[in-house]
C-alpha cells in the first residue's frame, strides 16, 4: 500500500519522515500542502481518517495564527475554511494509510503506524 504524506518541504519533521520512509523502502506519495493546498472536503476527509477535530491539526505556534486567529472562538467549519485558505496552519506531516491517518511526529511513531 502506498502511504500518502501531507508534506511541507520547509519542515524538518516532515523531511525526517520522508527520509525514514525512503530508507525503509516504504512506497509513498508526497502531497505538498503549500504548493497544492487541500480543499475543505479534503481537510474533512483527513480529519475523519485522523479521528480528530480540526483543532488537533492547527499549528498554534505559527506567526499567522498568533497574529490573526489566537483567542478567536471559531467553529470547526470556520477553521476548515481558514486551513484551506492558509495551508501553513496545518500540522505536518500527516501520514495517510488507507482509511486511517496520523500526525507523523515523532518519527518513531511512524514506524509503528506503518507496520500496523
Amino acid at each position: 500500500m502506498i502511504v500518502k504524506v501531507l508534506h511541507n518541504g520547509n519542515c524538518s519533521k516532515s523531511n525526517a519522515v520522508l527520509e525514514y520512509l525512503d530508507e525503509n523502502g516504504v512506497p509513498f506519495e508526497i502531497i505538498n500542502i503549500l504548493e497544492d493546498p487541500l480543499t475543505e472536503l479534503e481537510i474533512r476527509t483527513v480529519l475523519k481518517k485522523l479521528n480528530q477535530s480540526v483543532f488537533h491539526i492547527i499549528r498554534k505556534n505559527e506567526k499567522l495564527y498568533v497574529e490573526k486567529f489566537a483567542g478567536k472562538n471559531l467553529s470547526e467549519e470556520e477553521w476548515i475554511k481558514i486551513l484551506a485558505e492558509n495551508p501553513s496552519l496545518i500540522q505536518r506531516p500527516i501520514i495517510i494509510k488507507g482509511s486511517v491517518a496520523m500526525l507523523g511526529r515523532p518519527v518513531e511513531n511512524v514506524k509503528y503506524f506503518i507496520d500496523k
